[in-house]
């Protein structure tokens, strides 16, 4: 492993090349802050699918990729000397000393559920008029869903024990079913969206992400797809000619295998 002053150079050795790239690149030249934000997005699912593949080998690569257009970002921000990134760094320095009083104060904390506490309090002491305000807006509605609950959790807004959210599942699948025998679609779609949320709420009680859990199931069906879809190949059927019958015989192979 690299000692950390050769972490520091070759950190020194980015900022280098990110200035070199702004001044002699004409794609680098021409990027801005908006332009960078679906690169950057996409970026970030990249590194999210390595870490699910527990591939460490890409996500250093891609942890290089996320870090470059910290830096770009930052580059961008001091050519109009709105900040740069000692400025950024600086900022978070702060923001994690602020709200690590157990660390660098004379707070006490038993546990990690009262460190999420704490830190939800000086949120709202630092000026914020909601412990929701931390939510993005654009963030995909499951993983909004677990930062809501878990946000609210913070300030003490939570289930007690599991079986009382697992009885709220049930509840709000048994008033789905209600709306479906009604066949009111609006009223079918809102109760499906509390079905979901309850089922999510679930997750965090059982210490499941299930952004992750979907995204392995997510996972599994591929592969057992396409290998139904090479053994349909192999017969030189295509799989629309096939009978459901014929496809459950290779869908259960792929499920041994």
């Amino acid at each position: 492993m690299n000692t950390r002053q050769q972490q520091l150079q070759a950190f020194n050795r980015l900022l280098d090349i990110m200035d070199d790239l702004r001044e002699k690149c004409p794609w680098d030249k021409k990027q801005t802050l908006e332009s960078l934000r679906h690169l950057t997005i996409e970026e970030t699912y990249e590194l999210g699918d390595a870490i699910l593949d527990n591939d460490l080998e890409e996500i250093k690569k891609e942890l290089g990729d996320v870090l470059l257009h910290i830096v770009f970002y930052a580059k961008i921000g001091s050519e109009t000397n709105a900040f740069d990134i000692g400025d950024v760094a600086n900022s978070i320095c702060d923001k994690l000393i602020d709200r690590h009083p157990h660390i660098y104060g004379d707070v006490v904390v038993a546990n990690e559920d009262e460190v999420k506490q704490n830190w939800e309090k000086l949120k709202l002491k630092e000026g914020k008029k909601s412990v929701l305000e931390g939510v993005p807006k654009s963030l995909p509605a499951l993983v909004k869903a677990s930062r809501i609950q878990d946000k609210v959790k913070g300030v003490g807004f939570d289930w007690e024990e599991p079986h009382q959210v697992w009885d709220k599942v049930q509840e709000e699948l048994n008033e789905l079913q209600v709306e479906v025998q009604a066949g009111n679609q609006d009223k079918i779609e809102a109760e499906f969206g509390d079905v979901l949320f309850s089922m999510i709420n679930y997750a965090r009680f059982l210490k499941v992400n299930p952004e992750d859990a979907l995204e392995r199931t997510n996972k599994k069906f591929i592969k057992r797809f396409q290998y139904l879809e090479s053994k349909a190949t192999e017969l030189g059927k295509p799989l629309m000619d096939m009978t459901l019958a014929e496809m459950d015989v290779f869908w259960e192979e792929a499920k041994k295998l």
